[in-house]
Order: C-alpha cells, then sequence, then structure tokens
C-alpha cells in the first residue's frame, strides 16, 4: 500500500495548491511523486496542457519512493482526509509518459525580474484569448513563440511563450512581491523556469523518432 507521509500542515497545503492547479488544467492529470535519496523531500511532478513539466517539492517522504498516481485522488487525500499520514491513491505508473531530467549538470543562466516574466506572461493570456485551438489551448504557432532570450556566461537560452503559459496557469507567478525573481536554469537538454511557488521545465531540443 502506497503512503504519502507529509508532517506539517503549511507543507500539505502547499502540495493542495500545487495538485489543485495542475487538476485545473487538466481534470484528468497525473502527479509523480518522488523522494530525494536521503534529504526528507518529495518532489511532485505533472505534465501541463502547454507540453511543459511542472514541480513543486516539500519536506516529507513517500512509499513506494517514486510513484505516480491521479491527481483527482491525491489531492482528495491532501483535502479532505488530511492528516501527516496519507493514502495518495494506488499506483498509476503506466500513465506517466514523460521523461523527468537529471538531478544534476545545471548551470545558472540569468535571474529575471518576475515583474517582467509575469506581464509577457499576461500579455500571452491575453492573446490566446483570441486564438484558442480546438481542444481549449492556444494553437502551437503560438505557444512555440520565442518571448525572451537568456543570456549566460556560456549559453544563449530562448524561452516560449508555453513555459510563460505554465507558469501562469500553475500560478507560480506573484508580481506583488518586490525585487522578486525567476531563476533560470538549464544543462545541456533541459531548460528550467524557478518562480516563487514552483518550476516549469521543457526540453530545450526536440527528442528525434525512433525508425524500426
Amino acid at each position: 500500500m502506497s503512503e504519502l507521509r507529509i508532517a506539517d500542515e503549511a507543507d500539505r497545503e502547499t502540495l493542495g495548491a500545487f495538485v489543485a492547479r495542475a487538476v485545473r488544467l487538466d481534470g484528468s492529470t497525473f502527479v509523480r511523486l518522488r523522494e530525494r535519496p536521503g534529504a526528507g523531500i518529495v518532489e511532485a511532478w505533472t505534465s501541463t496542457p502547454f507540453e511543459v513539466l511542472a514541480t513543486r517539492a516539500v519536506p516529507g517522504s513517500v512509499t513506494p519512493s517514486d510513484i505516480t498516481v491521479s491527481g483527482n485522488e491525491l489531492l482528495a487525500a491532501l483535502t479532505v482526509a488530511g492528516g501527516p499520514k496519507m493514502d495518495p491513491g494506488p499506483a498509476r505508473d503506466i500513465m506517466w509518459h514523460s521523461e523527468l531530467p537529471m538531478s544534476s549538470g545545471w548551470q545558472l543562466v540569468d535571474e529575471l525580474p518576475v515583474i517582467v516574466v509575469a506581464d509577457l506572461a499576461d500579455r500571452g493570456v491575453t492573446l490566446a484569448k483570441d486564438n484558442v485551438g480546438p481542444h481549449g489551448t492556444p494553437p502551437a504557432s503560438l505557444m512555440d513563440q520565442s518571448v525572451l532570450t537568456v543570456t549566460g556566461e556560456s549559453m544563449e537560452i530562448k524561452v516560449q511563450l508555453r513555459c510563460l503559459f505554465a507558469l501562469s496557469g500553475m500560478g507560480f507567478l506573484d508580481s506583488s512581491i518586490e525585487n522578486d525573481v525567476v531563476r533560470v536554469t538549464a544543462n545541456d537538454s533541459w531548460l528550467r523556469l524557478d518562480a516563487r511557488y514552483g518550476a516549469v521545465l521543457k526540453r530545450r531540443h526536440a527528442l528525434l523518432p525512433l525508425l524500426f
């Protein structure tokens, strides 16, 4: 039987807010819970409708140490059942189809004022409302637009609008906090944007299809 243990009520509320946002974006979403070895930290991962991963970490533990569960069932466990120990729901590991990035090899590219990122995201959302695709999401041509170019000492990163949609949709941005920043890091394969309430990640290069 699976078990999620989060001792602090505030941390349970933090994770509950993350899962609630994920479910709001996609009512049939799944959440992958992973415990960092020896760290006492549980990472929650979810796919978003923008083809960008979102993640949030809280102190705690989970058994088994890597499990995918229904977003709705996890949300119920966090908000209805309550308590420091809970059943996150049966394993749905077969439903997780996204690769997760390595935990090492990340390089800081730059830190961006959150007010700038939030403004770009708001403009993108306004534009998207006038260009909704057949599935209720903005067309790929809009989401693939690069709206930021971030340059570090040894790399240049282009940030697509879909990343800002994910930051905004998951409620990670808070432009009311003075001097807050969005931290941009990258490795050879992935781009990561860390905001105050969570992070979004996207592969920098498309995977080549397998040929048989």
